[in-house]
């Protein structure tokens, strides 16, 4: 029986180990060629009847069908062939298949007041061309005319279009927002007054924290996922967490503020070789070493302006500021439990006691986080 029992342990083990390749090889395969799903970003104007919705954003996903809700990556979509020929239009050619297309997306966009107002598109900016590896944001803007007597205005954002930050310009106390796909906003007061306090920032800003890290913070997650397979215990795992959390919320803070700004063409490649360096540790010992922590620290360090670097997008709320870089932070770390959680009970609660574990599961999976981190190196420097 004990024999039948270690087969049937072996077996598994083998099963687990191959679904583990199979998964970070797909992986190594989506990076190759892949346009990565960013938030849109507008900017409201109203002007005594006069309303401007000023939206920067990937309209090659808009006029491709991809679905920016259910994707972090553009080459999941069906719409892949259709996305890369727009994406490898010249600028100009952009906008004109744009403004073809503007009639299809006025339809699900609503600005109401109460009820829907009239849109039209008022101008058209796309770049020129550029690396079509990288995806290009573009600048449209809305505009419509507000009823008599209206005071205050709604935005309905459609399903399948991905988030969108709403921020109000030119009041006091103006209405900031982030709409999730298919959300629409709180009544946005015409003369401002629509600031959210702050523990609604705070709340507000907690699922965007999270959707940075699940499912679009695949470079944080790897590196998790490297101290996960390192740590022979859980107690040693949570630490490191902890200690990877101290230091980016250092930086983070210092970047959101604007007190630290390194360009992303430097934290990038670093954030790509901790990566590296982590997972290539995994294969080399199995003992958690004493700089392993302070490197740890460091490389937090660096994943804190990667964050800093994502909130600079889209901003956050000025007088709720502290508010909401908490709860953006909270949101992180939630993500980031939540992927050593997932990790734990697929495969480290069943499998970390077993003998052959560092042969079967940690070893191979660091080997391909560690080609990712290295491919994203190389792309990040040299493309």
């Amino acid at each position: 029986m004990s024999k039948l029992i270690s087969l049937l342990a072996a077996h598994i083990g083998r099963v687990a180990s191959g679904f583990i390749l199979t998964t970070f090889t797909a992986l190594v395969m989506c990076t190759v060629q892949a346009h990565e799903v960013t938030p849109s970003v507008s900017d409201l104007y109203i002007d005594g009847r006069s309303v401007s919705l000023d939206i920067s954003l990937n309209i090659e996903s808009f006029m491709a069908g991809i679905d920016l809700e259910a994707l972090a990556d553009t080459d999941e979509s069906d719409g892949a062939v259709d996305y890369d020929r727009y994406r490898a239009m010249a600028g100009d050619q952009l906008a004109s298949e744009f403004r073809a297309f503007w009639p299809k997306m006025k339809d699900r966009i609503a600005i109401n007041a109460p009820g829907p107002l009239v849109l039209t598109l008022r101008d058209v900016t796309v770049p020129e061309t550029g690396d079509v590896e990288l995806p290009r944001s573009s600048k449209i803007g809305i505009a419509a005319t507000l009823p008599e007597g209206a005071h205050g205005i709604s935005i309905d954002w459609p399903a399948n279009y991905g988030a969108l930050i709403v921020r109000q310009q030119g009041v006091d106390e103006p209405y900031t927002g982030y709409l999730e796909s298919g959300a629409s906003s709180e009544l946005i007061p015409v003369t401002g007054g629509g600031e959210k306090s702050a523990w609604q920032s705070f709340v507000h800003y907690i699922p965007v924290g999270f959707d940075h890290i699940l499912p679009k913070g695949l470079d944080h997650i790897l590196f998790v996922l490297g101290l996960f397979f390192l740590s022979t215990s859980f107690k040693s795992l949570i630490w490191q967490i902890s200690l990877f959390t101290l230091a980016h919320t250092v930086t983070l803070v210092l970047g959101a503020l604007g007190w630290v700004n390194v360009p992303g063409s430097i934290v990038e490649p670093l954030i790509a070789a901790s990566i590296v360096y982590v997972a290539c540790e995994n294969i080399l010992t199995d003992q958690l070493g004493r700089w392993r922590t302070v490197l740890i620290f460091v490389f937090g360090l660096l994943h804190g302006l990667g964050f800093a670097s994502v909130l600079g997008e889209f901003g956050l709320p000025v007088n709720q500021f502290i508010p909401a870089l908490v709860g953006f932070n909270v949101g992180v770390e939630l993500g980031q439990l939540t992927v050593v959680a997932i990790a734990f009970f697929a495969i480290g609660i069943w499998f970390r006691k077993h003998p052959r574990y560092r042969q079967w599961i940690a070893i191979p999976a660091s080997v391909l986080i560690a080609l990712v981190g290295v491919w994203w190196f190389v792309e990040r420097v040299f493309f």
